[in-house]
């Protein structure tokens, strides 16, 4: 091996992916296909609620065929989502964690996921049990139905075959198949094993996630409440998207069998499912882990934490800090995006954020005994709308809005209190106006990037850069010798050190335009 190849070795190994970065990325792939399927789920809502007979007899123009046509082929095409999440799983996880060559790992990702079902299939039809087996057509293969867990598993193995191979060097003779290219080869030949594996192991794996959903189940109505509140506490750390995707798209969150036999995991899964199918069969067990249980803070509660920092706030600050919190509001409560408003006061006041959590997770708790069926993602008043209000009472939507005044005022009396009381140093009360300033995360000008560059100690000290909805996420060589302060007048809320190397900046909702102009910059 020649010296230039040991010293390319040494220097990936010393650049190699650490396992809390590993997990905190890994929550960050499934923003993709998550991201599509809200909107996808918003569509369904539409459609659905606009074909519903009650609508049609409450807006006789909507039953006009062509609109109904339209309205019909919005169902049908917001079912891309549903159908396909284990394949998006399967090429967004290893197009997420690749740091280079992101191309190859997503291509690879897809020709694992059918490598994975050929090779079940192969093991199911050489065995002879193929007839005997709970199986389904998987991209026009009969295959074992491992869910979203199995797009996971199979996205993150193909992740390590493209680390482990994408710089592969083969004898001359064999060149051609060398580097990248070697990548999908080898993720055909490998996820062709793991497939023929797949039948013996899956059960233990489906035995695992049933016990943990039998654990939730059998919490009763503390369940929602351990998930609504355990999810805030994980999302300072990024680590959020695991916990609700166990929840949304594995037996952890429910299973049941249809009409046709097919199989369905997932709290959000099977309320889709359960949708289309008429009011009559949206169960209140599923929904329970779903939007209604975020809409009373995330609507009304951080409306009121708001408020509460305004009301706070010294009187000569007011104007300066309105603009701030009213965008951070807009972004939970139309969005669904907390962060903006969360990270405000997460550091200067954890009591307050332990209080968001439970609320939060009270929220979940109180929307499950109420009995209220609001489905989807988000919490916000898309969802309240599209999934409550247009498809009638028997939702119970009407029931979110005594619930969120409540809600309101529990969040506006506490944070004020607390925030009087031991003098919080929240947006407007500090005398600094450079303090005030740099709570301000507004247009991201071309010299905030060159700052907010320098600030982490330059090009040079960056490892990999990449963001999700709302934070800069870093890998840095030395993460001690950033300026934390130089970067929140670059336009950052705030800053998270997770350890030696990974880094993260909570910027805001225009984070994605930030990320490319530093990228140009580098």
């Amino acid at each position: 091996m020649s010296t230039g190849a040991i010293k390319m070795k040494s220097a990936k190994k010393s650049n190699g992916v650490s396992g809390w970065e590993f997990f905190q990325n890994l929550g960050k792939t499934f923003m993709l296909p998550v991201a599509l399927l809200a909107a996808m789920g918003i569509l369904l809502g539409l459609g659905a609620a606009f074909t519903g007979a009650t609508t049609i007899e409450m807006f006789p123009f909507l039953g006009i065929p062509a609109l109904q046509f339209i309205f019909n082929f919005m169902i049908k095409i917001s079912l891309v989502a549903f159908i396909f999440l284990p394949l998006m799983f399967a090429v967004s996880i290893p197009l997420g964690l690749a740091r280079e060559n992101k191309e190859i790992a997503a291509f690879a990702g897809l020709v694992g996921y059918i490598s994975l079902q050929l090779g079940t299939n192969f093991y199911l039809t050489s065995r002879g049990i193929l007839e005997s087996t709970d199986t389904r057509m998987i991209m026009g293969i009969e295959s074992i139905d491992t869910g979203a867990l199995g797009g996971l598993i199979c996205g993150i193995l193909v992740y390590m075959i493209h680390s482990k191979y994408q710089n592969i060097e083969l004898p001359d003779a064999f060149s051609f198949f060398g580097g990248t290219r070697f990548v999908a080869i080898a993720t055909v030949l490998i996820m062709s094993i793991v497939g023929i594996i797949v039948p013996v192991i899956w059960p233990f794996f489906e035995t695992g996630i049933l016990a943990v959903g039998s654990g939730i189940q059998k919490a009763g109505i503390f369940g929602p409440f351990l998930f609504g509140a355990g999810e805030r506490l994980l999302l300072p750390f990024g680590l959020h998207h695991i916990l609700v995707a166990t929840i949304r798209f594995t037996e952890a969150g429910g299973q049941i069998v249809t009409a046709s036999g097919e199989t369905i995991s997932g709290a959000l899964n099977i309320f889709y499912h359960q949708f289309t199918q008429g009011p009559e069969f949206v169960s209140p067990q599923y929904t329970r882990f779903l939007s209604q249980g975020k809409m009373p803070s995330f609507i009304f509660g951080l409306t009121g934490a708001a408020f509460a920092m305004y009301k706070s706030s010294f009187l000569k600050n007011r104007t300066k800090v309105k603009g701030l919190l009213i965008s951070a509001v807009v972004a939970a409560a139309v969005g669904g995006i907390t962060e903006p408003i969360e990270f405000i006061f997460l550091f200067i006041a954890p009591v307050l954020y332990l209080f968001h959590t439970v609320m939060t997770g009270l929220g979940f708790m109180v929307m499950g005994i109420l009995g209220v069926v609001i489905g989807n993602t988000d919490g916000n008043i898309i969802d309240f709308f599209v999934f409550g209000v247009l498809q009638g009472l028997w939702t119970k939507w009407y029931l979110v809005l005594p619930v969120g005044v409540i809600w309101f005022g529990l969040y506006y009396v506490a944070f004020k209190w607390y925030i009087e009381k031991y003098n919080i140093l929240t947006p407007g009360r500090d005398d600094s106006e450079e303090a005030v300033n740099a709570m301000d995360s507004g247009d991201m000008a071309g010299y905030n990037a060159k700052i907010m560059l320098e600030a982490i100690g330059g090009k040079e000290n960056i490892v990999s850069l990449d963001n999700c909805i709302t934070r800069l996420r870093l890998v840095l060589k030395d993460a001690s010798i950033i300026d934390v302060e130089a970067i929140k007048k670059a336009g950052a809320v705030n800053v998270v050190k997770l350890n030696d190397t990974n880094v993260q900046i909570i910027v805001g909702t225009k984070v994605q335009v930030l990320k490319k102009q530093m990228q140009k910059l580098i």
